[in-house]
Order: C-alpha cells, then sequence, then structure tokens
C-alpha cells in the first residue's frame, strides 16, 4: 500500500494508532474501493520497531543542547503499524523477550515485583477465561434469538410474543395431537383469517413467510451497511489473513462486534441458505480482541495478541458446535498460522470454558452441549463402506463445484455494477429464496433444524415423513431390543424423497450466490445440509435395496429378514462430513467435530473415510478450500503453509528492483542531511529503506523504515532544538567531526534495525519462501558478497507464485 506522503513541519498526514484503532471502518470487502494507488512499484513492507535494549545501541548528545534519542526517550507512535500491512514477527517475538528478562530481573529484587510476575504469568490465563465467558454468553444469545425469530416467520405464541414455537408448546396445560400444533401457538393465517385451513390461509402463511424473510435481511444488509462494513460475510478467510501477521484495523472492533452479533441472528432468521457457525468464529475473535486491551502485554505486542486470537478461534467453534476438543483442532489445522504449545493448552482452557458457559445456559433447552444429538442402534458393516467412499466422491465434487461457482459469482459482484447494490442484491435473494423454500418442508424449517431431521433414527411413534414406514405385519419384523427392522418403503417416504431431492437440488444452486453477501453467512450449516440430504437418500435406498434384496451377496452373512440392518441417519451424517470436508478441506477437525457434535464415537471410521475420500476428489480440481479461494479473490497477502513451491527460481529473479528499474532507494549511514531524507521520502512511497555506509560501497548497515523515520523527524524538529533541514542524519554511534557552527545532527541509530534478515543472491527461492513462512518475515534484503542488491517482500514472493501459476500478479493489493 502507499504510505502518505511527508510534508515538512508536520506529520498530519500520518495515522498514528491508538487503543480505540479497532473501530475504524475500512470497507476492503466489497468491491467499492478502488484500489488504483497500490501498485506498490518496489514494495517495502511498512513496519514496526524494536524497543532494542540499551545494550544493542546507545548513545549521548553532545552537542550545546540536549539531543532527543528515540533509544532513550520513546516516541509515541514508533513501533506501531500502519493499516492494511503485516506486523514483522521477529521484532514482536523478540520485543516480549526483552520484557520477559526485566520482569525476570525485577522480580529478584522484591517481593512486590515477584508479586506482579506472577500476575503477569497468570493474565493469559485470565484473558482466557474472560474470552470463553463472553463467548459462550453471546452464542447462547444469538442461538436463543435466532430460534425465536426464525419461529416467528411461521406464527406467534399467544401466551407470549417473546417464545419460539418449542417453549410455547412446553408450557401448553392442554393435550394435543400433533406434537407442532398447540392451541397457545397460532400461525399467522389463523390470527389474521381465524383459519388455517384452505387456500387463502396457505397464501396468508406465504406471503407473511416472505415479509418477514425480507424484513429481516433488510435489516441485517442495512445495518452492516450502515454501522460495520466487516461485520459481512464468514469472516474466516480475514480471521485467518490476520492470524498469518496483516494488519486490518476495525475488523476485530467492538462496533463489528455488536453488528455482527444483531445481524447474524437477523440473517440466520431471514431464512437465506447459511449458517452461524463461521461467523461465531469471528464473534469469538472480537471479544478476545477487545478484552486484550485490559492487559498491557497483549494490548502493545501484536504476536502475543495473535497468539490469543487463535484461542479465540477455538472457542468460536466450540459454541458453534459445542464441541471443543473439535475448535482447539479447528483452529490448529485451519486457521491459526503460528500455533505454539501454550496456545494449544489455553485454546483447550478457553473452549472448555465457553463450552461449560452455553451449557449452562442450556439455549438449545434439551440439556445436551451438541447441536445434533444421535443414538443410533445398528452397528455399521464393512460393506458400508462403499457407500461411504461415494458419499466421499459426491463431497468431494460437490465442494469443488462450489469453489469455482462461488467465486466466479463473487468475482462478478466485485468487478459488475452488482457490487454496487448490496442492498438489492441481499433483498433479490431473500425473495428468491422464502418463494421457492416455502412450499417445501424441508427448504422452509431452519438449516439445523433441517440437518437434525435427517440425522434422526426413526422409532416406532416417529411421526416425521422420513419415517413414513409401512407397518410391520407380524412381530418378527419389529427388531431387537431398541432398534426397529428394515421395512418397506410407504406413501409419506416417497413424498418425503421427492421433496428432498428438490431440496437438495435448491440449497445446492442458492448457496453458491449467497455465500459472500453483505451480510454475515457461515457455509458449515449449508455445506451440511447438501451433505446430509444426499446421504439421506442414499440411506433409505440401501435400506430398501438391503429389504428387497437381503439374499444378494453383499447382504448375505450379516443382514437377515426382520434385521436392523442399515441406518439412513448415518448416511446423512457421514455425507454432512464429506461436504463440509469438500468445500473447506479440514480432515482431523472435521472428524472430531462430526463425533462431537453427534456423540455418535463408534462411527468414526466412516467419517474418516468420507472425509479423506472427499478431500481427495476436491484436491483432484484445485488444492484451495472456499477460505484460501476468498483469501486469493480479496488480495491478502496470505502465505499459504500447505502450499509447495515448486519452481526453481532463484531470489536475484524476484528482488527489486528489476534490471530496468530505477537504483533501489537508501539512506546512508552519515551522508545525508534532514532535507535529503525528507526529499527522498516525499518523492517515493515505499515502506521503508536500507541504510548503507555510502552510495558507492553499498556495505549494508541496517534498515528503517518509513512510518519510524518520519514520525522520529517531526518529534525531534519539535522537542530538539536546532534540527534544521542542514542538519545531518546519522545512524551511527559517532557522528563524524562538522564545522562549529554547523547545526546539531539528528541521531537515528535507535530506530534502525541493526540486523536485518539477508539472503544471497543465488539463494533458490523455495529456502527463501520457507524463510518467509516460518519467521514470518516481510521483507529480506539480497546481496552479493556482502554488497546490497535488492530487496523481496511478502507481496514480491505472491506476485511471483501467481505469475508462475499463470494467474494475475496485480491481484496481490495489499502489502
Amino acid at each position: 500500500m502507499d504510505n502518505p506522503g511527508y510534508h515538512r513541519g508536520g506529520f498530519d498526514g500520518l495515522h498514528l494508532p491508538s487503543d480505540d484503532d479497532d473501530d475504524e471502518l475500512v470497507d476492503i470487502a466489497g468491491a467499492t474501493l478502488d484500489f488504483s494507488s497500490t501498485d506498490d512499484v518496489p514494495p517495502l513492507s511498512s513496519g514496526g520497531y524494536e524497543e532494542y535494549s540499551s545494550g544493542r545501541a546507545g548513545m549521548n548528545g553532545n552537542g550545546p543542547s540536549r539531543l532527543v534519542d528515540p533509544l532513550d526517550d520513546p516516541v509515541p507512535g514508533v513501533g506501531t503499524y500502519e493499516d492494511f500491512n503485516t506486523i514483522d514477527w521477529v521484532r514482536e517475538k523478540s520485543k516480549d523477550r526483552d520484557r520477559h528478562r526485566e520482569i525476570a530481573n525485577k522480580s529478584r529484587q522484591s517481593t512486590v515485583a515477584q508479586l506482579l510476575s506472577l500476575g503477569d504469568a497468570f493474565s493469559g490465563w485470565l484473558l482466557m477465561l474472560l474470552v470463553g465467558l463472553m463467548a459462550g454468553a453471546l452464542a447462547a444469545g444469538i442461538d436463543i434469538a435466532a430460534h425465536w425469530l426464525t419461529d416467528m416467520k411461521d406464527g406467534v405464541c399467544l401466551t407470549g410474543f417473546w417464545f419460539n414455537h418449542e417453549h410455547c408448546c412446553w408450557m401448553s396445560n392442554e393435550t394435543f395431537e400433533d406434537r407442532d400444533r398447540c392451541p397457545e401457538w397460532q400461525s399467522w393465517a389463523e390470527l389474521i383469517t381465524g383459519t388455517s385451513q384452505g387456500a387463502f390461509a396457505y397464501i396468508m402463511n406465504y406471503l407473511m413467510y416472505i415479509f418477514w424473510a425480507l424484513l429481516f435481511s433488510l435489516l441485517a444488509v442495512t445495518l452492516v451497511r450502515a454501522f460495520a462494513p466487516y461485520a459481512c460475510g464468514s469472516g474466516i478467510p480475514e480471521i485467518k489473513t490476520i492470524l498469518s501477521g496483516f494488519i486490518i484495523r476495525g475488523y476485530l472492533g467492538k462496533w463489528t462486534l455488536i453488528i455482527k452479533t444483531i445481524t447474524l441472528v437477523l440473517a440466520v432468521s431471514s431464512g437465506l441458505s447459511l449458517g452461524k457457525e463461521g461467523p461465531l468464529v469471528h464473534v469469538a475473535c472480537c471479544c478476545a480482541n477487545i478484552l486484550c486491551h485490559l492487559f498491557t502485554k497483549y494490548r502493545k505486542n501484536e504476536a502475543k495478541r495473535r497468539e490469543v486470537l487463535s484461542a479465540a478461534a477455538a472457542v468460536g467453534v466450540s459454541v458453534a458446535f459445542g464441541a471443543p476438543i473439535g475448535g482447539v483442532l479447528f483452529s490448529l489445522e485451519e486457521v491459526s498460522y503460528y500455533f505454539p504449545l501454550k496456545t494449544l493448552w489455553r485454546s483447550f482452557f478457553a473452549a472448555l470454558v465457553a463450552a461449560f458457559t452455553l451449557r449452562s445456559i442450556n439455549p438449545f433447552g434439551n440439556s445436551r452441549l451438541v447441536l445434533f444429538y444421535v443414538e443410533f442402534h445398528a452397528p455399521w458393516h464393512l460393506v458400508e463402506l462403499g457407500p461411504f467412499i461415494l458419499l466421499g466422491i459426491f463431497g468431494g465434487l460437490w465442494g469443488a463445484m462450489f469453489i469455482r461457482a462461488n467465486i466466479a459469482w463473487c468475482r462478478i459482484r466485485k468487478t459488475t455494477r452488482l457490487g454496487h447494490y448490496p442492498v438489492i442484491e441481499v433483498l433479490a435473494v431473500a425473495a428468491l429464496t422464502a418463494l421457492l423454500a416455502f412450499p417445501n418442508s424441508y427448504t422452509r424449517m431452519s438449516g439445523s433444524e433441517l440437518i437434525s431431521e435427517l440425522f434422526n433414527d426413526c422409532s416406532l411413534l416417529d411421526s416425521s415423513q422420513l419415517c413414513g414406514y409401512k407397518q410391520p405385519t407380524n412381530t418378527s419384523e419389529t427388531g431387537v431390543g431398541n432398534s426397529l427392522a428394515d421395512r418397506p418403503a410407504g406413501a409419506p417416504l416417497y413424498t418425503a424423497l421427492w421433496q428432498l431431492a428438490l431440496a437438495l437440488i435448491f440449497k445446492m444452486l442458492i448457496t453458491v450466490i449467497t455465500f459472500g453477501m453483505k451480510v454475515p453467512s457461515g457455509l458449515f450449516i449449508p455445506s451440511m445440509a447438501v451433505g446430509a440430504i444426499a446421504g439421506r437418500l442414499l440411506g433409505v435406498g440401501m435400506e430398501q435395496l438391503a429389504y428387497y434384496h437381503h439374499d444378494w451377496l453383499i447382504f448375505k452373512g450379516w443382514c437377515s429378514p426382520g434385521a436392523d440392518c442399515i441406518t439412513p441417519g448415518l448416511y446423512a451424517m457421514v455425507g454432512a462430513a464429506a461436504c463440509l470436508g469438500g468445500a473447506t478441506r479440514m480432515t482431523v477437525s472435521l472428524v472430531v467435530i462430526m463425533f462431537e457434535l453427534t456423540g455418535g464415537l463408534e462411527y468414526i471410521v466412516p467419517l474418516m473415510a468420507a472425509t479423506m475420500t472427499s478431500k481427495w476428489v476436491a484436491d483432484a480440481f484445485g488444492r484451495e478450500g472456499i477460505y484460501e479461494a476468498h483469501i486469493r479473490l480479496n488480495g491478502y497477502p496470505f502465505l499459504e503453509p500447505k502450499e509447495e513451491f515448486e519452481h526453481s527460481s532463484l531470489a536475484v529473479d524476484v528482488m527489486r528492483p528489476r534490471r530496468s528499474d530505477p537504483a533501489l532507494a537508501v539512506l546512508t549511514q552519515d551522508g545525508m542531511t534532514v532535507g535529503e531524507v525528507e526529499t527522498l521520502v516525499e518523492t517515493t512511497h515505499y515502506s521503508g529503506f536500507p541504510v548503507v555506509i555510502s552510495q558507492e560501497s553499498q556495505r549494508l548497515v541496517g534498515f528503517v523504515f518509513r512510518r519510524d523515520l518520519l514520525i522520529s523527524i517531526d518529534n525531534a524538529r519539535k522537542r530538539q532544538e536546532g534540527v534544521v533541514s542542514a542538519s545531518k542524519v546519522v545512524f551511527t554511534d559517532h557522528a563524524s567531526s562538522q564545522p562549529p557552527d554547523a547545526p546539531p545532527p539528528l541521531r537515528l541509530r535507535g530506530i534502525m534495525d541493526l540486523s536485518p534478515f539477508t539472503v544471497t543472491d543465488l539463494t533458490p527461492m523455495d529456502i527463501t519462501v520457507d524463510i518467509f513462512r516460518k519467521l514470518g518475515l516481510r521483507q529480506c534484503l539480497v546481496t552479493h558478497n556482502g554488497r546490497l542488491l535488492g530487496i523481496i517482500t511478502k507481496k514480491d514472493i505472491l506476485k511471483h507464485m501467481a505469475q508462475m501459476a499463470n494467474r494475475d500478479p496485480d491481484s496481490i493489493l495489499f502489502n
């Protein structure tokens, strides 16, 4: 990104981040911004400044007035980062080590200091406790509110409008035959027309359903646009990018948290094909970021803050699914860039606290933590691995197709006028969804309710259409114990299968255009719904095949007449995992989430087989999951750790400047004046400058960041007498001798990085890329026999990789 230019006499163009900077809003998620000013020709990442210990560099002023040393007198703003730039992981970790060393030294001197040291060590666990409590409480509130508003589309409770359908009927003292129809709950047709039967009542309920869907979606998109543009979408692509070290101010701020919480309820309740699970990760990370401001060591250190955000991602999945262990694995496998063992323990603790909080509030009203509790009575058989692998293939194909179609649609949204009218787009999709969803009972119900219905194992008294089997004619077909023998399908089941087939097509198509709109939208539930429908259809087919052809070779020996051989709900569960794995490329964490989600511990092998097959099939069409694809679409500077660098290029092939470019802009250690430095900064938009001994020798001394340079010069002009444009700028311990009437020099050695990372010009790029990934570098200087040749930034690497993959290198928008 271009940094603001410097103007003599002040640095008002620069922005100093404060503790409240996370509330600044810049709409990067949409297509409304003009990125034409981000071409960043020889890009140098803007940067941070390490508050070095006095042992690394020290200096004493000896002029007629006191010389301001940025090392001895920390200047506000030095060491901070510009928006849309990457942090320096090495510097931040070094800063934290220095802080630890200082605390350890002080703790030996007094009891009070020792207690403060213990408090500092405990602060991380206290922060995790607060994050777990806050995220668990918010998630419970979201669950309760979403359930209530979803039911409001169908009717209202007469005893209290704030009760959802289920709670309303629980409190009823009257007897009623149908579990879904109690006297206290009335549909809108009953309230308005006085009857629930007939064509007019159906049309009235239809219109009210569409009205509420449009109202909820309008409120959601309006609130997002007006107050928090960052509250839209899933949030996981941006969370991954932030955890890799990128700065997006405002993305995890309090306004984003408030608006995302409210609009997530509205978006889910509107009936759009989206889930709340992905956005709950964003909500949990917002909680963590806000709570970090209570603790100095997390507020002032970006790397430490990202450790907390990694734990918060685990908390998000823990409260979304009631899966604390799966949440920790999700954070480790899917979103975290840097995940030390300490973060693993704290993630586990935070997920535990969040799950306990959710369980205490009991938003589902069933005294269970899991979202879809299942209780299958029949074991699975080895022969069924074939259908499970088929579901894995379907999930992989669906995932690959969905990613390509959704990215194509999002690209259309970004590059055409469609992106300029997000409110109209959301209303149009909501109207289309409501119009097509209402006639089909399986698309009318919420995604979570649908999945729960599909996972259900039929009992003898189950009134669901999916359990519309013909009743057994003799007692030998009733099964053994709690299990129910396989039975022939009846007319209600055939009707349900047709409706499910139509629901499958509808869900597959509508999710493509819904994910990525300007409302909070998760992908977990829609993907699981697609897989669960496909799995239930296949499961019923296998069940009927086993019933009518139990003498076939594949069924002989384990499926006898009157036995409970096939469990369609298990196929739905496996299909849900396969489709979610195909879209996100999750593996280990997905399997753990699924068995925590359902309680089906003995079905790990089918889940593993389907998930692994799904990943292999989807990877055959492209290695990127949906989140990585959206990161690339938005141009974020994210070096994917899973992606291999397979080209034989060298550092000299990627570095800037190229042969046809102007020479690299550098500072000399003691040969430039303040005016010359200001002119160089004013006429370039680089984010930092290498410091060399002289223009002739080009021997490298260090590296200084543009932001630190601007702030230090401006501060010196205000606080140090005699600093004028003719004053020498020196990056050494001692300035060379000057004439008696010369103005005092400006010493800036304290803001210089004395040990910048360097590689030689013949270093293979695969090694260079590994260095960038593993150390979290933003730039690396290229030398030849100690002489400076050029520089490589993370953006240069991403552009080079895009070029090698025949993609547009200018799609990388940020540095």
